[in-house]
């Protein structure tokens, strides 16, 4: 006879009586059931991980820029496979041009009522009462990155680190004039990025992803392409050079083929990495936990096959605003789910808030609804709604089968999606509601409104120690001329004059001590130019003692000729330190001695806490 001792499932010893052997062994069978459901009670329930989100934004696709729309004169097997193994809304809307679109994603709100106004200078930035998906994603545990073009505000508080994101690498400001190892940003910080721009942002994104282990994440990867300038690696390009287009526009406009082919390979580039970002997940363990959503922020820039549908980029007809929507959760989402249920960009905050059973506060008010039950096919019927297209004072409605243009013309979608026949005079009733309703829009939002003041740029966020003031949103005064009327990329040059300047309209939020780095080029036979930055009484001044004249780069790379500014690299010097106080009022650059004939070409001023 012996006396055994075992351990219970709070680790302390149980003696039990004395058994032979024989027993022992019996008594053993009889009590495993019960020893393994007392084990297995026990032990605490590992919390059950909410699902990761990528949300991946491109730039200037057109609906019809998918082999999944109809489109064979390109391939597109991995977004079409976000749709075939998950769900694909076809009557989804966006805005006409870049901005809108990514403050109504983030907000969930109508991009008017946002306070955004334009796509530069300052008019794309959000209202700082508004939470994005970030900030609330990251209240509910989750670890959030954005790689790309962010095109919502360039200093803090209105740079991405300051709006939720604890990651961020690319640009702020609106497009970008070259696409091979920019000139781009780390959490503020002016870095040199690695190679096609594209594949740059995809690569950060998966190494976010292979970082995050103990909390869900938040990846949102807005890339840059196919927006001009059409620059697109060689073994892309390739296959589209010199082909012949299949489908083509048809219209009272001329396609632009050497465009069109240039767009179609940076759109399978994309598709490329989105590839490559499906084998990450894959093989990181985390494919069947993580909501993919694929969309684009407008439609194409330039006249190509767009399924029939009119307008193009800036308009507010269904060419300019049906984007491709498609979503990809395993075992949640049915494959091949497919819903004509009408949404928007306003949608999407509220609809992956429901799927990822996140409580959104009472007090946010969002013009966007939870469309979840449409992707999780519970329900065929869809739910009447009427979604708002606005741009440049003009404004259009769509409801489920009809869209009313800005000029309040009436066209039934479901057999007119080129809206070539307005049935007002069938319909009048449904014409004058959606008139109603569009004037109730434009006074709700203020859709109408332009600023009467203009709006100013900040610096000093203690939270955030940077602020940048490039070229982009400054005024020049003199012979000072921009390097291109398009603003987003451009630097100043042609400063021939002493006392030229350029100036901002700044807010300084916090006191504090700065280091100020200028960004700029000078030919080495204008060395010696004295520069001068004033604020109110403060003042610093720098003698440029080094040359540095780089050529302008682009033309070698671009597929098409571009329409944006060609780009250099700009050299980075100490103009010094300078005190700034709480307030308000005008920075100005000034050129107070040119020994040479010109001064220095400018692209942005820096500033550093210290």
């Amino acid at each position: 006879m012996v006396i055994y001792k075992t351990s219970n499932t709070l680790g302390k010893t149980i003696t039990l009586p004395a058994m032979d052997r024989n027993t022992f062994s019996r008594w053993f069978v009889l009590m495993l059931p019960v020893l393994v459901w007392t084990t297995s009670c026990s032990k605490p329930m590992a919390p059950i991980k909410k699902p990761n989100i990528i949300i991946i934004l491109t730039d200037d696709q057109a609906w019809g820029d998918l082999s999944y729309h109809g489109n064979t004169n390109l391939s597109t097997p991995n977004m079409d496979s976000i749709a075939l193994q998950g769900a694909a809304i076809s009557n989804f809307y966006v805005q006409p041009v870049c901005s809108p679109t990514r403050a109504e994603l983030l907000t969930g709100q109508y991009f008017p009522r946002l306070g955004v106004y334009s796509t530069s200078a300052g008019g794309e930035r959000m209202d700082l009462k508004a939470p994005t998906i970030a900030e609330l994603f990251k209240e509910a545990g989750y670890s959030t990155a954005a790689y790309g073009k962010w095109h919502n505000g360039t200093q803090p508080p209105y740079h991405p680190n300051s709006r939720g994101f604890d990651d961020y690498y690319g640009f702020c400001s609106g497009h970008w004039g070259n696409y091979f190892s920019p000139m781009l940003e780390h959490n503020g910080k002016i870095v040199k990025g690695k190679g096609f721009l594209v594949n740059d942002i995809f690569d950060h994104g998966m190494e976010f992803i292979s970082e995050q282990r103990d909390k869900p994440f938040l990846l949102y990867l807005p890339v840059n392409t196919p927006h001009s300038p059409m620059q697109v690696p060689d073994g892309f390009w390739k296959k589209f050079e010199g082909s012949t287009l299949g489908m083509k526009y048809h219209g009272n406009e001329v396609e632009d083929e050497l465009f069109t082919r240039a767009a179609l390979a940076m759109v399978e580039n994309i598709d490329w990495n989105i590839g490559r970002l499906t084998k990450h997940l894959k093989e990181n363990g985390l494919e069947r936990n993580t909501i993919v959503v694929f969309m684009s922020d407008n439609g194409p820039a330039g006249w190509r096959w767009n399924g029939n549908l009119r307008g193009k980029k800036g308009s507010t007809d269904e060419g300019g605003v049906k984007s491709p929507f498609f979503i990809k959760w395993p075992n949640k989402i049915t494959a091949g789910t497919t819903s004509k249920q009408l949404m928007g960009s306003v949608d999407l905050l509220p609809t992956l808030a429901s799927l990822t059973n996140i409580t959104l506060p009472n007090s946010l008010k969002l013009d966007g609804m939870d469309l979840s039950q449409a992707l999780l096919n519970k329900g065929q019927s869809t739910i009447n709604r009427a979604v708002y297209n606005h741009w440049n004072q003009k404004t259009s409605v769509r409801i489920q089968n009809y869209r009313l243009d800005d000029e309040n013309r009436l066209y039934d979608i479901t057999s007119d999606n080129g809206q070539t026949m307005d049935v007002s005079e069938r319909f009048p009733g449904i014409r004058d509601s959606l008139v109603t309703l569009k004037k109730q829009w434009e006074k709700e939002v203020n859709a109408l409104e332009r600023p009467t003041q203009k709006r100013l740029f900040p610096i000093g966020d203690s939270t955030y120690g940077f602020a940048q003031l490039p070229a982009r949103d400054g005024t020049a005064y003199g012979k000072i001329k921009r390097s291109n009327r398009y603003p987003n990329d451009s630097f100043y040059t042609n400063w021939t004059q002493e006392n030229d300047s350029i100036t901002w309209d700044v807010d300084i939020l916090d006191d504090g001590q700065f280091e100020v780095y200028l960004h700029y080029t000078c030919k080495p036979e204008d060395i010696g130019t004295e520069l001068q930055l004033t604020l109110n009484k403060e003042r610093i001044t720098k003698t440029i003692t080094e040359a540095h004249d780089p050529p302008l780069v682009g033309a070698d790379k671009d597929r098409s000729p571009r329409i944006e500014s060609y780009v250099k690299d700009f050299k980075s010097t100490k103009m010094g330190e300078m005190t700034l106080k709480k307030g308000k009022g005008q920075l100005a650059l000034k050129a107070v001695s040119i020994p040479g004939n010109s001064s220095i070409d400018f692209r942005l001023l820096y500033f550093k806490r210290l």
